[in-house]
């Protein structure tokens, strides 16, 4: 990417819902001045559900046309199902650098003291041959347990809007890793979907004490600052929360995207 691209061309973050806002947290920390479109597909949500057909085609289709409309000058898919899924596909098809979102299991593995390592996703994401090659470069000596934790991305989107959430659902989570062979050993839990840092706090009270928690957040968001260093960045008008389905509960939003700097929400046409 040259440093003579268009100040006002933005960074594009996707995610199928508002777990991405936990990458764009830790990217105004380091790029506060960039220009932002953050895009949540909340009209295909949830992507965990759905079979690596229909996210990839869902996925190449919106950020295809996003990309011809606004002209980003990176994108981020802020998404471990949707990057573990279509990155590749995206890349070969789109003219722009793509940044994708990956389980942090190499620094959980450095981290862990137990060597015993659990990770919680969707269901797509940790039956992913990509973790297992994850898992076989990094964690070589460690365990890796996995568990499907799809009610967590529920949680988080209900938690944003300001609606209670039941604490049984961060308890299953924490017993669906505890209950497997070794899991009482777990002294690091990999978040690898972006929803769940939104409820990491809730997380750490189901799992209890001697338990770290990491993902992916940081290393994006340097990644991000390393393809755009040297380029300029000018906000012509406030930045853009989009979402691809109009409902009720976006209104309920406004504040935690207000927060992130995202002073105007609109409907993908």
């Amino acid at each position: 990417m040259e440093p003579s691209v268009d100040p006002a061309a933005p960074i594009l973050l996707f995610d199928s819902g508002v777990g991405g806002l936990s990458v764009l947290a830790e990217l105004r920390t380091l790029l506060p001045d960039a220009p932002i479109i953050y895009t949540a597909d909340n009209g295909g949500l949830p992507y965990g559900t759905k079979t690596e057909a229909q996210v990839a085609a869902r996925v190449c289709g919106l950020l295809g046309r996003m990309s011809e409309r606004f002209a980003p000058r990176l994108i981020c898919i802020a998404c471990n199902t949707a990057s573990t899924i279509a990155l590749g596909m995206v890349r070969d098809v789109l003219h722009v650098p793509v940044v994708g979102t990956v389980p942090a299991i190499k620094p959980a593995a450095a981290l862990t003291k137990t060597r015993v390592i659990g990770l919680l996703g969707t269901d797509a994401t940790i039956r992913q041959a990509y973790v297992d090659q994850l898992e076989a470069e990094f964690a070589q000596g460690k365990r890796l347990l996995r568990f499907g934790a799809p009610d967590l991305v529920a949680a988080a989107e209900a938690k944003l809007r300001g609606q209670k959430v039941d604490p049984e659902v961060f308890q299953r989570a924490a017993q669906g890793l505890r209950s497997q062979p070794g899991g009482e050993e777990i002294d690091t839990v990999v978040l690898a979907c972006t929803h769940f840092p939104l409820v990491e706090t809730e997380l750490a009270e189901a799992f209890g004490p001697g338990v770290h928690f990491i993902d992916g957040a940081t290393g994006i968001a340097r990644r991000i600052a390393f393809l755009t260093q040297g380029q300029q960045f000018a906000r012509r008008e406030g930045d853009l929360a989009l979402f691809t389905r109009d409902e009720e509960s976006l209104a309920a939003l406004r504040p935690a995207l207000a927060a992130l700097g995202l002073e105007r929400i609109a409907v993908l046409d």
